[in-house]
């Protein structure tokens, strides 16, 4: 691996960075205390190597990346970010603070880690994804990798330890600060890369395929579940549909295979969900109808150009719960449905959606309600319709 010069060290004004194009506000932050803690914590380890020698997993906003390139005025960081949030995120704040080039964004795998000597992870909520992580590092490092993983205390548990010494002969912990530890391994053992999840389920009869990171793993979770149950009430009529947020691609593969002649469209930010919904079209047969994108939103989607949309919305932007996520995805969906185009939502009741997906999208029922869960359809407006039965109603009496 070739060496690539390093540049000046600089301060790195992290009040500076943003959370762009995620959501934004006075409680939501680009950095926190884990990023900061593993930049302290590793310091001594990544004083000397050249950029090339890092890697950086999990980075939420680039606070991480961007702090080890400037503290250590390295060139040449690979970086590994599930979310397409994350990773444009970490591009705009680079080229804010002027560090534009000094990393490389890769997928997880053996171009990430081949010949890593530092590798800083923010640590994932699922055990699963740790353990791909921990093993595609034993498999493709240095021998003598140093990995620095850290996490709100809160989000630890003693699993994660366990899957880490499973893939590393060392692992301890750091004194904790500010809610935030780390769990420092080192002593790569001979392991195999971890197995790919798959399982058929019934009601309705089909098989999920799933990466480490995807909502639910191989399983159908119960919301996706209450919402499927309406399947054969979907726009009947419909011809493009869109899974938005498909997570294993079980609503798209499930659509696709009930209605022979749609085109389902499924989007996810997630680089591992997008993956997953691939293998599950490709398990079932119907991965020539369903088109898998890793997208914000519907941003590579033209206006008024799909019939029906299908969304279980997330309510978390990491452990923060946050409406502006969910009308986030409400507007896009009204953007694209062409008029008369329907948007089936399945919610946590308590969250009370309704209103705003009547305001944002259209007329919106209820379909079924329960303490935990509740299903509504809306029907996008239109526009020129609207306008003229508004101005009829406006026109004065012959």
């Amino acid at each position: 691996m070739s060496e690539t010069p390093g540049t000046a060290p600089i301060d790195l004004d992290f009040s500076a960075l943003r959370r762009h194009p995620d959501v934004e506000g006075d409680n939501l932050h680009a950095v926190d205390a884990t990023d900061r803690l593993i930049l302290d914590e590793a310091a001594e380890a990544l004083r000397g190597i050249p950029g090339e020698a890092v890697v950086v997993i999990g980075d939420h906003y680039g606070a991480l990346t961007l702090g080890v390139i400037a503290t250590h005025g390295l060139s040449g960081v690979r970086v590994s970010q599930d979310s397409l949030i994350s990773e444009h995120a970490l591009v705009g704040n680079a080229e804010h603070a002027g560090l534009a080039g000094t990393f490389v964004s890769l997928p997880l795998g053996a171009e990430l880690l081949a010949g890593a000597r530092v590798v800083l992870v923010q640590l994932p909520r699922q055990i699963a994804a740790l353990d791909e992580i921990a093993r595609l590092i034993a498999i493709h490092a240095d021998p003598e990798v140093i990995v620095y993983s850290g996490g709100r205390i809160k989000h630890l548990s003693p699993a994660m330890n366990a899957v880490l010494g499973e893939s590393f002969e060392s692992v301890h912990a750091s004194l904790a600060r500010q809610k935030s530890r780390l769990l420092i391994a080192s002593g790569p053992r001979a392991v195999e890369a971890r197995p790919a999840s798959r399982a058929e389920i019934q009601d309705p009869d089909l098989i999920v395929c799933a990466g480490t990171q995807t909502f639910a793993g191989a399983s159908l979770d119960i919301g996706t579940r209450e919402l499927l149950r309406f399947l054969p009430k979907f726009a009947r009529w419909a011809k493009v549909a869109v899974d938005l947020g498909s997570g294993t691609g079980v609503i798209a593969s499930a659509v696709a295979m009930a209605r022979p002649n749609i085109h389902v469209i499924a989007t996810d930010i997630s680089a591992d969900a997008v993956a997953a919904t691939r293998a599950t079209a490709e398990a079932n047969g119907v991965a020539d109808r369903v088109e898998a994108r890793r997208d914000i939103g519907l941003s590579a989607q033209p206006d008024a150009s799909v019939d029906l949309v299908l969304l279980n919305p997330p309510f978390h932007t990491g452990a923060t719960v946050h409406a502006g996520l969910a009308e986030a995805l409400f507007r896009e969906a009204a953007r694209v449905l062409r008029p008369g185009g329907e948007l089936w939502t399945v919610y946590n009741t308590h969250l009370g959606y309704r209103g705003a997906l009547g305001r944002i999208v259209g007329p919106t029922n209820q379909r079924a309600r329960s303490t935990k869960f509740t299903v509504t359809v809306s029907t996008k407006a239109d526009p020129a319709a609207a306008a003229a039965s508004g101005a009829a109603a406006g026109s004065p009496a012959a």
